[in-house]
């Protein structure tokens, strides 16, 4: 018999974290001088960049995996002969073939070996390093940012969701407003508030008036892609007028189990919030940056449940029409023995820290100490990968 306390505490049944769970949204906004519009998509759960980007000219893909789809002969979609596209992405083969899609691989923020969502959020939306003290992480990286930015305009940003968005907490004042919000439960969902609240009279009618609201909809497009696309158009038209800085999130890539279906399911989102963005955005795409990050990768090798572990080094979706498109950036580590950060990760080449702050670099003229000091400490920001046109 399943008990509240016990529904609590199972990760099995919430997955290992709240930080990962693919309910939880949330947004950011903020004005700038000029025309170049940048948009961070933090992708709550650790996406497995070796199954968005697959590396199957890399003979130990396949044979570290033996049940998830390698290559063009598992539906992917080759880009170069040597990494192939995950087949949910199909939507943006367009993009990679206008040279509005790229990534960059064995990338990571300094968080190393502890592998907790929370911690490795909290670290990717502060910009920090480790090696930074707990009083420097309170602000975000996109705060800094409006701190620096000659002309910005502070008291424009915004905080939008239901919950914070860390990325751009600090003090850079910033105004909070949340969005209509609709509470979606699957089935099996459904019967398990049921089972959980049923002897508990404090909770029982809460449960289900949830599950009532769930059933009731808001008559705007339903689904886990539709709240996507809902989330690209309205962010399209907040850049469209006084904004130039968007990020929100998009969870629900924590692939411990059956990971072609929850990678598929992410991408799907994904691939809508894009597109929706291209679309409300019209001409004021081509001035536009797109990076989708994650806290960290996922260990090569699969485990017993068709799925992955949290893991080190992974990948960075960029896309927009102001990027150099078509192409994979950064070094290949290979996936050989010895090649492995501590036996069992893709080895991180390049802090993921950099590609966000050569956006800000060229996209806004911050000057390179700077970047390196104040707005992501601890950074060393190296040569220009020259990702945009």
């Amino acid at each position: 018999m399943l008990s509240r306390r016990m529904f609590l505490k199972s990760g099995a049944l919430i997955g290992c974290s709240a930080a990962a769970h693919p309910l939880l949204t949330t947004m950011s906004f903020a004005s700038a001088p000029g025309e170049n519009r940048l948009v961070v998509i933090i992708l709550r759960g650790a996406m497995d960049g070796l199954d968005v980007f697959q590396p199957y000219g890399d003979p130990m893909l396949r044979k570290l995996r033996r049940t998830i789809s390698v290559g063009p002969e598992g539906g992917a979609f080759d880009l170069d002969g040597f990494f192939a596209l995950h087949p949910a992405l199909e939507p943006l083969l367009p993009l990679w073939q206008g040279g509005e899609l790229a990534f960059a691989h064995a990338v990571s923020t300094p968080y190393r070996d502890k592998r907790s969502h929370f911690d490795g959020q909290d670290l990717l939306e502060a910009g920090t390093g480790e090696d930074v003290g707990a009083d420097h992480r309170i602000g975000g990286w996109l705060n800094r940012l409006l701190r620096a930015m000659p002309g910005a305009q502070s008291e424009t940003a915004y905080a939008v969701g239901t919950d914070e968005m860390k990325i751009l907490g600090g003090e850079a004042r910033h105004k909070s407003w949340a969005p209509e919000a609709e509470l979606r439960l699957s089935a099996q969902a459904q019967r398990l508030l049921e089972d959980v609240y049923h002897d508990d009279p404090l909770f029982r009618q809460a449960a289900q008036d949830a599950i009532e609201l769930a059933d009731q909809g808001t008559g705007r497009e339903k689904g886990p892609e539709g709240d996507a696309r809902a989330l690209g158009l309205f962010a399209a038209s907040r850049l469209n007028m006084q904004t130039r800085i968007a990020a929100f999130s998009i969870a629900g890539w924590d692939s411990h189990a059956r990971q072609e279906a929850v990678i598929t399911r992410a991408l799907a989102r994904l691939s809508a919030a894009i597109l929706a963005l291209r679309e409300g955005l019209g001409g004021n795409w081509q001035k536009t940056t797109i990076l989708a990050m994650t806290e960290f990768g996922r260990t090569v090798r699969e485990n017993g449940t068709g799925g992955t572990d949290h893991g080190t080094a992974g990948a960075l979706l960029m896309a927009g029409g102001a990027i150099r498109g078509g192409r994979a950036y950064g070094e290949w580590p290979g996936l050989g023995e010895g090649q492995l950060y501590a036996g069992r990760d893709l080895m991180p080449l390049r802090d993921i820290r950099a590609y966000a702050a050569w956006a800000m670099r060229n996209l806004y003229g911050i000057e390179s100490g700077l970047l390196e000091r104040s707005i992501f400490p601890g950074l060393d920001l190296g040569a220009d990968p020259h990702f945009l046109a």
